[in-house]
């Protein structure tokens, strides 16, 4: 038996737990192997990540049980990736079991005393936590407080970190100088002696060399490590992470791993080291602030007392004169309800100098509140086209989501008239700002694009897949992609999302609603509207970025094509790179461009059941696996888009978000 995804169905072969002993019901706890990024396996729990094993280094993945000597396989490849082992003694019974506490074991069949024997059992600690640490944070079960940070890093929040919440990680004392000297500027001191971090954003060749992997990696700015990604044979292979490094713990690997670092780190003590440095610095700090502490709490605690006038927790009793509460009376300790008087001063009266941006719902303004958060509020005017009913929705859906990807909902304020969400401030705001025009574009290079293609992807896969809730976000366009100060992409505004169960297929709405330009075929003819309906919309949103033209209303002076049919038309001519915006040409890395393009076109296609699911669309973004012939897409020409009747292509107001009536459609 093999555990794996075989990557043309989609089809997943995993362990499930037993609800109890007695119970063989499905239970918590799944191990799967991991569907993108370099190879690894995960153990769920209630679909959070419970606890990671790997990455796969060519022999084992670490954190496993023992297997008695028996070889462990992994085959990855172009068709599928899949988790097995052979026995060495074959008459020898055995087998792998996820117990229902989430313990994975390893058995053996004793014959003399015809039961099934524990052989070993996975390490199940405080360090096996994921991400525990958080960023850039390293755990180890024997030190006294268990987190510490890397070298050259330092709690993010060190308030949280003598709370000993870690989950906020750490963050580099000294900025890079990637970009700077085509990235050379920075060095990569190795450490030992740690498990690497999760590979779910990362890239691999098997066939490149160390040396040729530090390259790779100092080349893009966006490569935060680098390692051999096989330790058989002296080591080979490339493996390189393109996000924040999490999940590590101090282990006895001897495998090396090269952290980018400013010039200015030249050496780097082993992680063993370090943490033994870093236990001696915490014992220091909490010494010295034990007595502080207790003023400290004293203080907030009055403070809190003072607030609670202010700001109120949804379903507490608002302050007098104040009317921001939920409607409903149910309380949900996640968001925070704000009174209008906090965020009328937050955003200087809702001052024109503070203002962001304008859309039909209303306009959205930069505010600062009392303790130093900036913040966005988005104000729905009384002439909204976001309904109440959409209000609640986005409140509900956005305070139950929690991914890098998705923008982070702080509170809300429904007072007499006003209804307004608060939300963490963008600082780069748009993508729709920097990849439509020319004065703006220049700044967005391809690495950044990419970047923000795969980040729009995770979140979509995380919507669909991995959430708790199952969403179809519905609106999926550059304008509701925000950017932070290091450009990572949240997905934003959720007033039209709607929930799937994992048994439906499709809905059948009676009321299409959504953006001109991103709206698939099957939804805007017939209003059916499905996970493959996002798919189109990303697919939509690819190809924008690479071309830094709209959809909407693209015209070329030697035919009628939309954007879509463009890219269809350069494709079967052998010519995507002409697709591309010309403000890359500098910074592009053609192989990553045509594979995005395809991959935009294979999102496009007119029927729902040839689009690919955002699972393995991100499997096709983080390797160079060679990708299947896409099909003509829909709305290849200008006149094949519909009437849309209920949608507005002015340019302002690109959404209009209708109260929907859903039924579900057998299929």
């Amino acid at each position: 038996m093999r555990i794996g995804v075989d990557l043309v169905t989609g089809k997943s072969r995993h362990l499930t737990s037993w609800k109890t002993e007695d119970d063989p019901s499905a239970g918590p706890y799944v191990l799967r192997v991991a569907p993108n990024g370099y190879p690894q396996l995960f153990e769920t729990q209630n679909l959070d990540s419970k606890s990671r094993f790997g990455p796969w280094n060519g022999a084992t993945f670490k954190g496993m049980p023992d297997f008695g000597g028996n070889s462990i396989q992994f085959i990855f490849n172009d068709t599928g990736r899949y988790f097995g082992y052979n026995l060495v003694n074959s008459p020898q019974a055995s087998r792998m079991r996820l117990k229902p506490d989430g313990d994975i074991e390893y058995l053996n069949w004793i014959n003399l005393t015809q039961s099934w024997n524990a052989f070993s059992t996975a390490t199940n600690d405080n360090c096996a936590s994921y991400s525990i640490c958080g960023p850039y944070g390293v755990c180890n079960i024997d030190n006294t407080p268990a987190c510490s940070c890397l070298d050259g890093f330092e709690p993010r929040n060190a308030e949280d970190w003598r709370r000993a919440d870690w989950s906020s990680g750490c963050q580099r004392i000294e900025p890079l100088a990637c970009g700077n000297e085509n990235g050379y500027g920075d060095s990569f001191p190795n450490i030992t002696g740690v498990k690497f971090p999760d590979t779910n954003v990362s890239w691999y060749n098997q066939s490149m060399t160390l040396a040729e992997c530090e390259v790779a990696c100092k080349r893009n700015c966006l490569c935060m490590a680098y390692a051999n990604s096989d330790i058989t044979n002296g080591g080979s292979g490339c493996l390189l992470w393109f996000s924040d490094l999490v999940d590590i713990r101090l282990d006895d690997e001897t495998q090396q791993l090269y952290i980018r670092m400013p010039a200015s780190e030249l050496t780097s003590p082993t992680a063993r080291e370090h943490g033994s440095n870093k236990k001696k610095q915490t014992i220091i700090i909490v010494v010295s602030t034990l007595l502080g502490s207790i003023l400290i709490l004293a203080l907030y605690l009055a403070w809190r007392k003072n607030k609670r006038s202010h700001k109120t927790i949804l379903g507490r009793v608002p302050a007098r004169n104040e009317k921001c509460a939920n409607e409903s009376g149910k309380e949900d300790k996640e968001l925070s309800s704000y009174s209008l008087s906090i965020i009328a001063n937050s955003t200087n009266n809702f001052s024109l100098n503070n203002k962001l941006g304008e859309g039909g719902f209303g306009s959205v303004y930069k505010g600062v509140l009392e303790d130093r958060q900036e913040i966005a509020v988005k104000r729905l005017s009384e002439t909204s086209t976001q309904g109440q009913d959409e209000f609640k929705n986005e409140v509900k859906f956005i305070a139950k989501l929690q991914h890098r990807n998705l923008v982070k909902l702080i509170g809300y304020c429904i007072q007499e008239k006003e209804r307004m969400l608060i939300y963490e401030y963008m600082a780069k705001k748009s993508l729709d700002s920097f990849i439509f025009g020319t004065y703006r574009s220049s700044t967005l290079d391809w690495p950044h694009r990419f970047h923000i293609i795969h980040g729009i992807a995770r979140g979509l896969l995380y919507l669909h897949h991995d959430s708790r809730l199952n969403i179809i976000h519905r609106d999926l366009k550059a304008s509701n992609i925000l950017l932070d100060k290091d450009w990572n992409p949240k997905i934003s505004d959720f007033g039209l999302a709607r929930r799937f169960s994992g048994h439906e297929t499709e809905v059948n709405t009676t009321r299409v609603v959504g953006t001109y330009g991103y709206i698939p075929p099957e939804y805007a003819l017939h209003g059916l509207f499905s996970v493959k309906s996002d798919v189109y919309s990303f697919g939509v949103l690819v190809l924008e970025i690479v071309c830094g033209k709209k959809n909407q209303g693209f015209s070329h002076e030697e035919h009628n094509h939309t954007l879509i049919g463009h890219a269809w038309r350069l494709y079967n001519e052998g010519k995507s790179l002409e697709l591309m915006s010309s403000s890359l040409g500098a910074s592009c890395v053609e192989s990553q461009v045509l594979r995005s393009i395809h991959i935009g076109l294979l999102c496009v296609q007119h029927h729902a059941e040839d689009r690919p699911t955002m699972l393995s669309v991100v499997l096709m973004l983080g390797n160079e696996n060679a990708l299947p012939p896409p099909k003509q897409p829909a709305f290849f020409t200008e006149e094949e888009m519909p009437d849309f009747g209920c949608i507005s292509s002015g340019p302002t107001l690109d959404s209009v978000d209708e109260i929907t009536i859903t039924r579900l459609q057998a299929r």
